[in-house]
């Protein structure tokens, strides 16, 4: 088989050649967008789920239908050691540029990029008297707009006046932000408090979000109504047919084919994991001799698929950790696969839950674990209890 032409795709956020089982989600997507094209108001939207489902994957074809509407779109990746000013100034920044060459009124644009140089430039965590942010605003910082400091006033007006662009012509705009569950505290609080704002005014400005399975109780933490604010997707592994179809349409562009128990052991070795199909479907490609794909083929290329995820996929991720960290989740490994309950996780430790609570709140942190709900927890990576179990204590 000719790797050149294989179609298979198991990269960080890099679209497969078929993005199967989603067809729900981009449905609701295009409810949203049409909604808020025709002036009614609709909720901004949240997707959520475990690591290699296509939460990224499924942020970039929202924002690429978004574009497709043309309208202003801006992207983000959140980080927890970081504010949202800037990046959301930067991201909002990308959007009117895509905007300003259709507008009637260039003293408009200027106006509110104006608003939007003196947002970025109001960061308390900036040195005092000083700027490091060079978004290439020509205009002159406005004052009195969105620059009094307090992120959720500052945040909520930047928002009001981008929409506003928005409406003149008729069109919307979607800030798109990647691991929003790693938003600080504060700013979750005043994203929300703007998105707010916006479903009341129903200005055409929506926050789309992806991040991993707790984020809506992060969002529900910080204001009460952010269950009401957000239309919620939860993404998960996809069902038999959906994971085939991921295989089978990019081969037959190809003129390439599987037998039908070649398909059977891809889904039992993949379990329907969006990255796990796009990997062992790859790696079965390369080593194959000829078309149709058989059993024998996926048989052999298995353990090369395993190897390249124990790597990059599982390895990476386990040596971020520390070797307290490392212990706590081998304990949670040998309870099981499903959410385990943290006083479980310190019997098997021999301690006490509140000596665990350091080494908890890091793999919460660096987003390795998660808690599911009150009292426990679970892996954000698929299979990674049963990659621990698989290494040396």
């Amino acid at each position: 088989m000719d790797p050149v032409r294989n179609p298979y795709a198991p990269g960080a956020g890099q679209r497969p050649p078929e993005l199967a089982g989603r067809d729900r989600e981009l449905q609701q997507f295009e409810v949203v967008l049409e909604r808020v094209a025709r002036g009614r108001p609709e909720r901004s939207m949240v997707v959520t789920g475990l690591r290699g489902v296509g939460k990224t994957v499924l942020l970039n074809t929202f924002k690429s239908m978004a574009m497709q509407r043309l309208w202003g779109t801006g992207k983000i990746e959140a980080r927890p050691d970081q504010s949202i000013r800037r990046p959301v100034a930067a991201a909002l920044h990308m959007a009117i540029r895509e905007l300003a060459p259709r507008h009637r009124a260039p003293e408009r644009i200027e106006e509110f990029l104006g608003v939007l140089k003196a947002f970025a430039m109001r960061d308390p965590a900036a040195a005092k008297g000083t700027s490091h942010w060079s978004p290439g605003i020509e205009v002159p910082a406005s004052r009195g707009r969105a620059d009094s400091g307090d992120l959720e006033i500052d945040l909520t007006e930047l928002f009001v006046d981008a929409a506003s662009v928005a409406t003149d012509l008729g069109v919307g705009i979607a800030l798109f932000i990647d691991e929003m569950q790693d938003v600080q505290a504060a700013d979750v609080s005043a994203l929300c408090a703007a998105c707010h704002e916006l479903s009341q005014s129903g200005g055409p400005l929506i926050v789309v979000g992806a991040g991993l399975p707790h984020l809506p109780s992060v969002l529900s933490a910080s204001k009460s109504y952010s269950e009401r604010l957000f239309r919620y997707a939860r993404i998960d592994k996809l069902d038999r047919d959906a994971a085939d179809l991921a295989l089978i349409l990019p081969a037959r562009e190809e003129e390439v084919e599987f037998t039908q128990d070649a398909l059977d052991a891809l889904y039992e070795a993949a379990d329907g994991y969006p990255y796990f199909v796009q990997a062992y479907g790859k790696v079965a490609w390369d080593l194959a001799p000829r078309s149709p794909i058989t059993l024998d083929d996926v048989k052999v290329s298995a353990p090369e698929a395993e190897e390249e995820l124990a790597v990059g996929f599982f390895g990476s991720r386990y040596e971020r950790a520390t070797p307290a960290e490392r212990d706590y989740m081998h304990a949670m490994a040998q309870i099981g696969d499903e959410p385990v309950p943290t006083a479980e996780v310190a019997d098997a430790l021999g301690r006490k839950p509140s000596s665990l609570s350091p080494a908890r709140d890091s793999l919460i942190k660096k987003g390795l674990i998660y808690s599911a709900e009150r009292g426990l927890i679970a892996f954000t990576v698929p299979h990674f209890g049963r990659f621990l179990r698989a290494q040396p204590i």
